[in-house]
């Protein structure tokens, strides 16, 4: 089975399986997402792969992670994901990506990130719950963060963290590509 068919499979069983562990019908999850409810059925049955933003705003309305969503093994307690599972979910023509490393809830969804963006790109985010903290450490280049319209500079070995419950962007203003590692910690669904 291709990769993408495997995404497209396990997405469709682990949002059907965490709806009805959160006891959610078709209609509340796709008002906590902010989604249709036909793109939940389209999903639920494996008929299309929706965008990255989607499936980050079924994650945050289940509280679980992207990587929760995506797992195609229950594993042991102790999970090594490979280099080759890594799951690279966003890129441009240009040669930015952003690439899921791993994930797990503890005890809402901790997701650990590479991601890479080229001189001139940026990447914005819709505000996560309420709760989502985001630990950036910059590995090589600088990162411009923005946050709430406010920008901050973020140079190679440098760490920034904040609440992402607001619309954030990263950008490279710069001339060299930025990479750097990305810790989301979003709080559990009550």
């Amino acid at each position: 089975m291709a990769d993408l068919d495997l995404l497209t499979q396990s997405l469709a069983r682990n949002v059907k399986h965490w709806r009805s562990v959160r006891g959610f019908t078709l209609d509340v999850l796709a008002a906590r997402a902010g989604v249709s409810r036909g793109m939940l059925i389209q999903i639920e049955q494996a008929r299309t792969n929706p965008s990255l933003g989607t499936v980050i705003k079924i994650g945050d309305a289940l509280g679980i992670s992207i990587t929760t969503l995506l797992d195609y093994e229950q594993g042991p307690k102790v999970r090594v994901v490979s280099a080759d599972q890594v799951v690279r979910l966003w890129h441009t023509d240009a040669g930015s990506y952003s690439r899921l490393l791993a994930g797990t809830e503890a005890p809402g969804p901790l997701e650990m990130w590479e991601w890479r963006l080229m001189p001139g790109e940026s990447s914005s985010s819709d505000p996560h719950p309420a709760g989502t903290f985001e630990i950036v450490h910059v590995t090589v280049g600088e990162l411009t963060l923005t946050v709430e319209g406010a920008e901050y500079r973020v140079p190679a070995g440098a760490s920034a963290t904040f609440e992402a419950n607001a619309p954030h962007t990263y950008g490279n203003q710069g001339d060299v590509p930025t990479e750097w590692v990305l810790a989301v910690s979003v709080p559990p669904v009550r």
